[in-house]
């Protein structure tokens, strides 16, 4: 099928939806170094960009929507998070592009925090106003396009998916009312074991140093690039970011960014010696060694923990038809 990818970022969805056998016929963000890495990897340009500036017009047609809306100003994370944060608004050009361009099936994802945000402030029963943004948002979703759509969603966890870390996400789901088979969310792979830190990163040799000005190709550590890391020290106290990675278990939740509008945090690796790397980073979300992140370390760092792991993409990308 054909695809609009908006927010695609460095690519995790869209490779997961690729890997299910499908095209990628327009994709959007707004960050030029994860256009960049996008670009290098897919040979495909990303219009770089603000969505807010696109005219739908100008966007092919699909027959599905896909899109991880920026969900900073829903995460848990985000201990100042609000219905007003100035990135949530970017769900309503998911929504429009969805009205605008109806497509047979769309396809969303963000933190679980957006299933209960508030709102609402003169509402003074906090019961009452739990989850009124999320209904919101469902019921516009509803109601989009010329048909409306059934929509459904579900609280899934990427270690369930083959993802070698602990990330629950909400994914939404729609199917235009005029249009079967209606989508359904993925059950959790047979006989699947989870995977671990240790498989995934112990091959890993001591790390780099990043070394500024040089380009990203010319920076490897036996021919793997990215694997250098920050300078921050590893302190255990029990807060986010400064948990122990367990050897022996998925990771922690990669995330993007701290709390307010802080850099990312970076987990500690398991020998507690010092925080991971870029690379171990992008194979805790699941990207392939051979796909090169641009930009500044924390560019990199916040291009991957922004991401959707492709495994749990192609798990709902590969139950929609090809034609």
């Amino acid at each position: 099928m054909k695809i609009i990818s908006l927010f695609c970022g460095a690519g995790g969805m869209d490779l997961g939806f690729i890997k299910a056998g499908h095209d990628i016929v327009w994709a959007n963000d707004h960050d030029p170094d994860s256009c960049s890495t996008y670009e290098k990897y897919f040979n495909h340009k990303p219009y770089c960009g603000d969505i807010e500036k696109v005219s739908s017009k100008d966007i092919p047609n699909g027959h599905v929507v896909i899109g991880g809306f920026p969900c900073q100003g829903f995460s848990v994370a985000n201990k100042f998070r609000n219905s007003k944060d100035e990135r949530n608004k970017l769900y309503l050009e998911l929504l429009r592009v969805i009205t605008d361009k109806n497509p047979k099936y769309f396809i969303a994802e963000n933190v679980p925090g957006l299933c209960s945000l508030g709102g609402y402030d003169n509402i003074k029963d906090k019961k009452e106003r739990k989850g009124r943004v999320f209904k919101i948002i469902l019921n516009e979703l509803a109601n989009a396009g010329k048909k409306g759509y059934h929509v459904t969603f579900d609280i899934l966890n990427a270690a369930d998916f083959g993802v070698p870390q602990n990330r629950k996400r909400v994914l939404i789901l729609g199917t235009r009312k005029d249009v079967f088979p209606v989508l359904k969310h993925p059950s959790r792979p047979k006989n699947l074991k989870r995977k671990t830190v240790k498989d995934t990163i112990s091959d890993l040799q001591k790390p780099t140093i990043w070394k500024k000005g040089i380009s990203i190709e010319k920076q490897s550590t036996n021919g793997i690039f990215n694997h250098f890391g920050t300078k921050h020290k590893v302190k255990i106290n029990g807060h986010l970011g400064n948990r122990k990675t367990e050897w022996n278990k998925p990771s922690p939740t990669i995330t993007g960014r701290g709390g307010g509008t802080g850099g990312p945090v970076i987990i500690p690796h398991p020998n507690l010696e010092r925080r991971m790397t870029v690379r171990e980073y992008a194979r805790l979300q699941s990207f392939p060694d051979n796909l090169l992140f641009y930009g500044s370390p924390t560019s990199q760092y916040r291009q991957i923990g922004n991401a959707v792991p492709w495994p749990l993409a192609y798990q709902i990308a590969r139950m929609l038809p090809k034609y």
